[in-house]
């Protein structure tokens, strides 16, 4: 399901979030297959892990075993790693795109240009929200140049 179909927008609006949305479509599919991988690959290793070292007595047969799980784990922590990293980026993209589109915008004046872009750099977890917003203000601004 698309997220931008549980929000009531102008087609105005949908048309910019898509266009942004294409922009992040390769990273987020990257996050949901690093997440979608480590999480399983944790558990795994963890339960293993947890089971041979409690029931199994340790000796030269369960050693290459528990560093087999130890393995696993350690690439379900680093893809765990991967995806908190791959999140900050799909956040700045989607930022630098938002105050890339407000600069080109020739209809909003200059200063609320500049307000948004400055709420985005002080806030970037409400980027979208601000970007919604100035792209509110320009709609409305153009709806009034056409009366």
């Amino acid at each position: 399901m698309n997220f931008l179909s549980a929000f009531q927008m102008s087609n105005y609006i949908q048309k910019e979030m898509e266009q942004l949305q294409t922009r992040l479509a390769p990273l987020t599919k990257k996050v949901s297959r690093y997440m979608f991988w480590s999480l399983p690959l944790i558990a795994v290793s963890a339960f293993n892990l947890i089971f041979l070292l409690f029931n199994e007595p340790l000796n030269r047969e369960t050693l290459p075993v528990i560093l087999m799980y130890a393995v696993i784990g350690a690439l379900g922590m680093a893809l765990s790693k991967e995806t908190k990293i791959k999140r900050k980026e799909v956040q700045k993209v989607g930022a630098d795109y938002a105050i890339e589109r407000i600069q080109s915008s020739e209809i909003v004046s200059p200063y609320r240009k500049e307000e948004y872009i400055q709420q985005i750099k002080a806030q970037p977890l409400a980027a979208m929200a601000y970007f919604i917003q100035f792209l509110n203000e320009e709609e409305n601004r153009m709806k009034r140049e056409e009366m």
